[in-house]
């Protein structure tokens, strides 16, 4: 599993760079379809009630400001989505030179760039990196890819700090905050 794992910095640029192509083959694995809804704003209340004694002063705030602008994107088009795309899930073969992705059990057709949401925390601080993934997704995202990848980002870490607050899982509450926080941070003039 690449969670957790450390690779030289060179061999980490083509570890990332395959991720892309990975994505890029699941989201080209059957043709495109026209825009669907809007991102999922159903669930908000409950996740954040639940995440809400770990939220720290101003996240609610900022929260519901992008849940706002979540109703006023435009429709996305849907393409096959592993629904969980993240260094957790992805195995690296040393010996065979190649990626694997595991864990489907959260795949549906969405906007390609729901399988973002959580690999963006990888490559954080790390342009390198997110230039790898770019190139071997073959492209870099729309202005309105970023907006919604922000929106369902935060939406992603309130889930995650309710979810890993609710269950024991520690390590899912500290990326939700830390989503959140650097999120918040580049929203700040």
């Amino acid at each position: 599993m690449l969670h957790g794992a450390t690779y030289p910095a060179e061999q980490q640029r083509r570890i990332f760079h395959r991720i892309g192509q990975l994505a890029a083959a699941i989201h080209t694995s059957a043709p495109a379809r026209p825009a669907g809804g809007t991102p999922p704003l159903g669930k908000l209340e409950r996740h954040l009630d639940g995440a809400r004694p770990h939220l720290t002063p101003g996240d609610e705030e900022f929260i519901r400001t992008v849940a706002e602008k979540a109703a006023g994107l435009p429709a996305a088009g849907v393409v096959p989505t592993h629904g969980d795309f993240q260094l957790r899930n992805l195995r690296w073969d040393e010996d065979a030179d190649a990626l694997y992705v595991i864990d489907f059990e959260r795949s549906e057709d969405g906007p390609a760039v729901r399988d973002f949401v959580r690999l963006s925390d990888a490559w954080h601080g790390r342009p390198d990196l997110l230039a790898a993934v770019m190139n071997g997704y073959g492209r870099a995202f729309t202005p309105g890819e970023e907006t919604r990848l922000t929106v369902l980002s935060v939406l992603d870490s309130v889930s995650g700090i309710s979810y890993g607050a609710a269950h024991g899982d520690p390590e899912l509450v500290e990326r939700g905050l830390r989503t959140l926080a650097r999120l918040r941070a580049a929203q700040r003039p």
